[in-house]
């Protein structure tokens, strides 16, 4: 039989079988059909085009003329809600499925939408070592041109699909963190249109008070229209060392001690029960052992997750030489460990070698053809959450996931939180260590209920001065969350630009009512 009367034949008693089960019963069931015949091609299809897109503009270095014009666009849709009376409050246009948040906002309904089309990388400054982009540029795109000309971000956040606006407005996080902080801290300057449609610059120095105000307002102070962030000398190789460590006590001693090490350029955890756990740290080099080079982006490589777990067994550790853009991107191809749960068989070697390259499907994706059903689901039986404590607390805090959710592996990450103002800074006068700790699967606890379980870990967190990444499901009131977070600057900037009428508050875009 011809190959391709074949496939049509194959195509069709599919989608007979669809129409006799169901879409909801495939999309539920044999998620993994869908998604690899579906959402893995187009997902390609999109990364191809936005990566050929990028490189044209920056080539023809027509960014930077044509963000001018972008800009004076969104002023001016500003004015026109202004001149309609400002009857309801004003959000980004982005369709909220494209947002790598788990939800979707309910909000995008009712707001007035802006329409922000602003994706480019505008300049690359190697003299003042800083790169300017725009907010829907992508870690993906940063990276490829970045490294290739031999520049990276002091923190990179691990998913390609995570933008400098989403970095900005709520965090970002990377294994570099204990020494650079996180994503706001290497950023330098943010140019935002106000609510009064005026353009303005801010930066530690200048408009300083708005600069510090910006990061985890998730866009409620102003349209956030460009932002310059700091750039280091990249490197070819990343020398990275495996050590696998035994009883909760040792892990968090091994880890905290690693991440207070500023000789280690990268130091991350991934904890597969409560007494094992595999430290990483690395350092950026030029030169490389050829027998211990391991290419792990490659598309038919273990997942990395998989790949780090081997070393449990190796008391003595383990170095290896990983190309550096492929160390940053490790977590993508199987979206840290979330793909495992969609595609059962994603890590099988024959999955690989066949279809590992159109791997991973993007998050937005996902997200538009979940359905109700799914989202109820995944809300009920699955978890998302970093939470950010103090490393003095790691213990109590690795102790409390595990009786609370009991999800693994989990993800530590150390960074160093500057005692810096706005929303987010230790409790005393002087900069900490904090550990990101990073749940993300089925909790295998028989007790689990999403809300109650969330909230007794949001209260910890709270209770130890910690912090929650807003892309996660919130049940906090609002009272719980402006203990948590400092509003202080935050609402006294909201008065003075005007911004009460304009935009809703921080609260009423990441709590639970608000997202569906």
């Amino acid at each position: 039989m011809d190959p391709l009367l074949y496939l049509g034949v194959l195509v069709i008693l599919f989608l007979l079988w669809i129409k006799v089960k169901g879409l909801d019963y495939v999309i539920i069931h044999q998620r993994w059909i869908f998604v690899c015949l579906f959402l893995l091609p187009l997902s390609v299809i999109f990364d191809v085009y936005y990566y050929v897109r990028a490189w044209i503009i920056f080539k023809m270095c027509s960014a930077p003329k044509l963000h001018d014009q972008r800009v004076r666009d969104i002023q001016r849709q500003v004015r026109e809600w202004q001149k309609e009376g400002g009857k309801t409050r004003m959000c980004t246009g982005r369709p909220g499925w494209l947002t790598v948040s788990l939800r979707v906002g309910k909000y995008k309904k009712t707001h007035k939408n802006i329409m922000i089309n602003m994706m480019d990388i505008l300049e690359v400054d190697t003299k003042r070592q800083v790169v300017r982009v725009e907010p829907l540029a992508n870690m993906g795109q940063v990276t490829a041109l970045l490294n290739s000309i031999g520049w990276t971000l002091p923190v990179l956040p691990e998913l390609d699909d995570l933008t400098v606006g989403g970095l900005v407005m709520g965090t970002g996080i990377e294994s570099s963190s204990h020494i650079y902080g996180l994503f706001q801290h290497i950023c330098v300057a943010y140019e935002l249109v106000l609510a009064d449609g005026s353009l303005v610059r801010c930066t530690e120095k200048e408009n300083s008070e708005l600069f510090y105000s910006v990061p985890w307002s998730c866009g409620t102070l102003g349209f956030l229209v460009a932002a310059e962030i700091r750039i280091i000398p990249s490197r070819k190789w990343v020398k990275l060392r495996y050590k696998a460590v035994h009883g909760l006590d040792a892990i968090c001693k091994t880890f905290a001690e690693e991440a207070a090490n500023k000789d280690n350029q990268f130091v991350e955890g991934l904890q597969y029960s409560l007494t094992e756990a595999v430290i990483m740290t690395g350092t950026m080099t030029d030169n490389a052992e050829p027998d211990k080079i391991n290419r792990i982006g490659h598309y038919y490589k273990p997942w990395f997750f998989k790949h780090v777990e081997k070393f449990l067994k190796e008391d003595s550790g383990a170095v290896e030489y990983i190309p550096l853009r492929h160390y940053y991107h490790r977590h993508t191809r199987s979206i840290f460990w979330e793909l495992q749960d969609i595609i059962p068989f994603g890590n099988n070697l024959l999955f690989r070698y066949l279809f590992g390259w159109m791997v991973p499907p993007k998050i937005s994706l996902l997200k538009l053809t979940q359905g109700e059903t799914i989202r109820r689901l995944y809300e009920q039986h699955h978890v998302v959450q970093d939470m950010l404590v103090p490393m003095k607390h790691i213990k109590t805090a690795i102790t409390r996931f595990h009786q609370d959710i009991h999800v693994y592996p989990l993800w530590l990450c150390p960074f160093i939180l500057p005692n810096q103002p706005g929303m987010v800074h230790p409790k005393g006068d002087e900069d900490e260590l904090y550990v990101d700790i990073g749940a993300y699967g089925e909790p295998k606890v028989k007790h689990f209920e999403a809300q109650a379980s969330t909230r007794q870990l949001e209260k910890f967190v709270r209770d130890v001065h910690g912090f929650q990444m807003l892309y996660a499901d919130v049940y906090m009131e609002r009272q719980e969350f402006w203990e948590m977070f400092d509003g202080t600057l935050y609402h006294k900037l909201r008065k003075e630009l005007g911004c009460k009428e304009a935009f809703p508050e921080v609260y009423d875009k990441i709590c639970k009512a608000a997202r569906h």
